[in-house]
């Protein structure tokens, strides 16, 4: 006997008249029962385990709504679909409010009913059948892509797919997909740090057309002309942000904004000091050292101290380009949650100002501190549960709030960036250099810093990648894939701490595509 597609009980007091559409879906592979009162209903749903209620609102004795009420007491998770001829708007909001999961008008035909027994008994299989077909696919597409030449805009569509599909695995993780996936990821990451490696000096050469738009265009192309407008402006730059983590936050913005995607390439290499001061300045490392000299990183600072003059780089291309705003430029860093608690309860004073810039530090505080405390490690363990604890963050955060309360005003411009990705980082390196070199796991500068040539990016001359020089000989390693570097100084300990952590500066699609977002109220 072939296995029953699920259990339906169809309670209406007038169950004869409804007999053809209970054999459609007995024929259709579902096991049908019926009642004909909520009390014969109550007590079989007691007895048996059903998995989908079909529910009459009108019938005799026991009414549907208060059926409803008592079926979901019995178990809440089972789906239950009230079937009437009562089109009162206050009687679907009483059963909304009741939870009924959907509401059907009678007379309802055939394609509705067997709609409603996909939508809540087979979307699951639905779904994985269509992920599968999709996946293999799009995998044997990627593969054969893999073999030629591909340009900036086929990379971003192979790196949004792979996006999808690790999110879509999250959701049907039994489908046995996962190591396949990761498996291609490293691939595609591999023939990544090559195109990278091949391309990054014409990027920076402001190339022709179909070429990535680079960290010091962001203001120019996304923020600048928005101001011409003369509506508050919001700026957020978070600090460390994948496109996946930005698609789990996406999820709960959507009921307050109209959400528009667009995406560049970060700067080499992929860290703060270098990636967001190049977004405010609107300016290459290099050239920022060279202009604004008091302004650049200092490597003996800290890297928030690195940062610590955006606002005035911000300033200073917004006087290169001879925009003069309303009022003064505004610009917050959030390192903290008292003190984004704080700037989300005045957000609404700040939209008053023509400009506001607000950098959130929160998600790479994650990153690091899921290196740190082994209790973040265990919450977090693998890239799917990262981007859970990122979308609970986002849930819970001043961020949130802030957006939250912006969506209420109807002229406002918002754009969100982020100035670099991080990667997962599985594979240690040995690396060398004297006591001068950097110490960032996927970077390094210094005198002759050296490591093995296949795991990195060798920049001999800094200047040429528009690239401080702190020194004669100074050169850069820059780790690709999933790598990260190591001295043989205690190498084993410091290959077993940092193993498995989210790391940023390196050479990866993870680290380098990034969203920019436009956000309208809706």
């Amino acid at each position: 006997m072939e296995h029953s597609k699920g259990k339906i009980l169809w309670i209406d007091d007038e169950i004869e008249l409804l007999k053809p559409h209970i054999i459609l879906l007995t024929q259709r592979g579902y096991t049908v029962e019926t009642a004909s009162n909520g009390d014969d209903a109550l007590a079989l749903a007691a007895e048996k385990n059903f998995d989908l209620f079909f529910l009459d609102e009108s019938m005799l004795g026991m009414s549907g709504l208060e059926t409803l009420s008592r079926l979901k007491d019995i178990d809440s998770s089972k789906p239950v679909v009230m079937v009437t001829k009562n089109e009162a708007e206050s009687l679907m909001e009483d059963a909304i409010g009741r939870k009924i999961d959907d509401y059907l008008t009678k007379p309802v035909n055939p394609a509705q009913i067997l709609a409603a027994c996909k939508k809540f008994l087979e979307s699951k299989k639905i779904a994985q059948g269509k992920f599968t077909k999709d996946y293999t696919q799009g995998f044997n597409d990627i593969t054969r892509k893999l073999f030629g030449y591909m340009d900036w805009n086929e990379w971003l569509e192979v790196y949004q797919k792979l996006v999808g599909w690790s999110m879509d695995l999250d959701i049907h993780p039994e489908l046995g997909f996962g190591e396949t996936l990761s498996t291609q990821w490293r691939e595609c990451n591999a023939s990544f740090g090559r195109f990278v490696e091949d391309s990054y000096l014409d990027w920076i050469e402001d190339a022709p057309e179909g070429n990535p738009l680079l960290s010091p265009h962001i203001v120019d192309k996304h923020v600048l002309p928005k101001l011409a407008n003369g509506k508050p402006t919001f700026f957020f730059v978070i600090d460390c942000m994948r496109l996946d983590q930005w698609l789990v936050m996406e999820e709960l913005i959507k009921p307050y904004f109209t959400v528009q995607k667009d995406y560049y390439c970060g700067i080499l290499p992929t860290a703060t000091p270098y990636a967001r001061n190049a977004i405010f300045a609107g300016l290459y490392p290099s050239e920022i050292k060279k202009h604004y000299p008091q302004y650049g990183p200092n490597e003996s600072e800290n890297e928030h101290s690195q940062n610590a003059h955006e606002k005035e780089l911000l300033a200073a291309l917004l006087k290169r380009r001879k925009i003069t705003l309303k009022n003064d430029l505004s610009y917050v860093k959030i390192i903290d949650t008292d003190f984004g608690k704080k700037i989300e309860n005045e957000i609404m004073r700040y939209s008053k100002n023509h400009l506001t810039a607000i950098v959130v530090n929160a998600v790479d505080m994650i990153a690091h501190s899921r290196s740190d405390y082994p209790i973040l490690k265990e919450i977090a363990p693998d890239e799917s549960a990262y981007r859970t604890l990122t979308k609970s963050w986002f849930q819970h955060s001043s961020f949130f709030g802030m957006l939250k309360t912006l969506s209420t005003i109807k002229d406002i411009n918002i754009v969100i960036t982020t100035d670099h990705g991080s990667v997962r980082c599985l594979h240690a390196v040995r690396a060398l250099g004297d006591r001068e070199t950097s110490s960032c796991l996927r970077f390094k500068h210094g005198k002759n810093v050296k490591t093995e040539a296949k795991n990195a990016m060798f920049i001999k001359n800094p200047e040429e990648y528009k690239l401080p020089m702190n020194g004669v000989s100074t050169n850069y390693i820059i780790a690709k894939e999933d790598f990260y570097f190591v001295y043989p100084t205690d190498y084993h300990h410091y290959v077993q701490r940092y193993r498995d952590s989210f790391q940023h500066g390196g050479i990866s699609m993870e680290e380098m595509i990034l969203p920019v977002i436009t956000l309208e109220t809706k």
